[in-house]
């Protein structure tokens, strides 16, 4: 939504390009024009309700569209890796569901239960195969759900907010016994900005916020 962006949109370093990041023609024309060192790749589809409903949506997107980025970059960075870094942002659902004691780690084994998450886990798996197969610079980072202002309303904090104010019932998934830890968006932009800029190549970085919570009591 760029009415999120209006405090940005005027910034001398910022420059808005809509595309398809499943087109490949597309991207390498952003790589070209502004001859893009780094990457940070955020873009995904991320709920699980619709990954059910439509799980080829989440392969095409997760899955086609970040092998469709880390193949532009190769190609465009040509193997001069010096200075270049591709940042792939994932979600801690890879690791499955969590138990009522203890943390995901970074060694925890993946341990996907739903299409979305499925598909989030294939395409860290395709991350890290093109380090070890291509020594594309790459980095990683799984964290927990975030929250903060401008979520899209179809997540679990706003969805209640909102049904909350307009006198709708409140849709809990099963018991409502999952846990999830949560995570302020701010917290997360600022790990953001120390793995792109610190995080070592071909690491993989867990980004929590200590602050887990079953859905129902949420």
């Amino acid at each position: 939504n760029l009415e999120n962006l209006i405090d940005v949109q005027d910034a001398p370093n910022y420059i808005f390009e809509k595309g398809d990041i499943t087109d490949e023609i597309r991207m390498h024309q952003v790589f070209d024009k502004y001859a893009l060192d780094g990457v940070i790749h955020l873009a995904a589809e991320s709920h699980v309700d619709r990954s059910i409903l439509d799980p080829l949506q989440f392969v095409r997107t997760n899955v086609l569209g970040t092998v469709n980025l880390l193949n532009v970059a190769r190609k465009s960075w040509s193997g001069k890796f010096e200075g270049k870094r591709f940042y792939h942002v994932s979600t801690d659902e890879v690791y499955g569901s969590l138990g009522a004691e203890g943390f995901f780690t970074e060694e925890t084994p993946y341990d996907p239960r739903s299409p979305y998450s499925a598909s989030k886990a294939s395409s860290d798996h395709f991350v890290m195969a093109y380090f070890h197969t291509y020594h594309l610079p790459v980095v990683m980072s799984n964290c927990s759900n975030n929250y903060g202002s401008h979520h899209f309303p179809e997540k679990l904090i706003p969805l209640m907010i909102n049904n909350i104010r307009n006198k709708k019932p409140l849709p809990v998934y099963g018991k409502g016994e999952n846990v999830r830890d949560w995570l302020w968006v701010d917290d997360h932009a600022r790990a953001i900005d120390v793995i792109y800029h610190e995080g070592m190549v071909g690491e993989k970085y867990n980004v929590g916020g200590f602050n887990e919570w079953k859905n129902i009591d949420l």
